[in-house]
């Protein structure tokens, strides 16, 4: 049986805090969007008719203020549920020593026969609640992953659908008749977009509109690192990729 004070050596951290950005599949996604919608309004009897407006949508999600708000609240989150999971373990730590005491006086030769099995039975009883303590504070460690990556999902994709109603409200009143991600990436990690002239940009009138109902002062929120991402390849800075 491995002795409970060997159980406590490893460090958690909920999650990441990093940033909420896309999975790859999503990059995924939103490139075979723009690939199968450019070829859909650039064919040729389209073509002349067809208005095309640029986002930088990393721009835009980075800049809304939102974003950072979020960020903070992930941050505050995680917090929380990391200082949780350190007072269970200091807990799990300190009854771990009496154990460790409790063994030493149950092979004390000192005392007599029957202090040691009371002794005995006492470190076998606090052997089974360290068990039971420590079964706990792994399913609470795994719950909280869980909560704070499906909050961060769920925050994120609210964000971007609010972007995206802000681009699709700029491009109606211009006239475009499609807006690609001037700042997209393929698969291989190139620019899906070659060139742009940057004239058609809608970036700055997009994050005008988003920003226009901002508190007087948003600040960036600290961004706290850890060794697991909101939404890179495990969970939380806030970020589109």
């Amino acid at each position: 049986m491995t002795p409970p004070a060997q159980v406590l050596t490893r460090q958690f951290s909920v999650g990441v805090i990093r940033e909420i950005c896309f999975y790859m599949p999503m990059k995924l996604l939103r490139t075979t969007i723009l690939t199968i919608s450019l070829l859909a309004f650039l064919s040729v009897p389209a073509l002349a008719q067809t208005k095309i407006g640029t986002v930088d949508l990393r721009k835009l999600f980075d800049g809304y203020w939102k974003t950072r708000q979020v960020q903070t609240v992930l941050n505050d989150r995680k917090a929380q549920l990391d200082n949780d999971d350190k007072s269970m373990r200091d807990d799990l730590k300190k009854g771990s020593d009496e154990y460790q005491k409790l063994l030493a006086q149950a092979n004390d030769q000192a005392l007599s026969a029957d202090q040691r099995d009371k002794r005995k039975q006492a470190a076998a009883d606090k052997l089974k609640q360290l068990q039971d303590s420590k079964t706990a504070i792994d399913q609470f460690e795994r719950q909280a992953q869980i909560t704070l990556s499906e909050q961060s999902q769920r925050m994120r994709d609210n964000i971007l659908g609010e972007i995206k109603a802000a681009v699709t409200a700029q491009a109606k009143v211009a006239g475009y008749s499609l807006v690609i991600d001037a700042a997209a990436e393929t698969a291989n990690a190139t620019t899906a977009v070659v060139y742009s002239s940057g004239e058609n940009d809608l970036t700055g009138a997009v994050l005008k509109q988003l920003n226009a109902g901002a508190p007087i002062s948003t600040t960036p929120a600290p961004v706290v690192t850890s060794p697991s991402s909101l939404l890179g390849t495990n969970m939380p800075r806030i970020n589109l990729r």
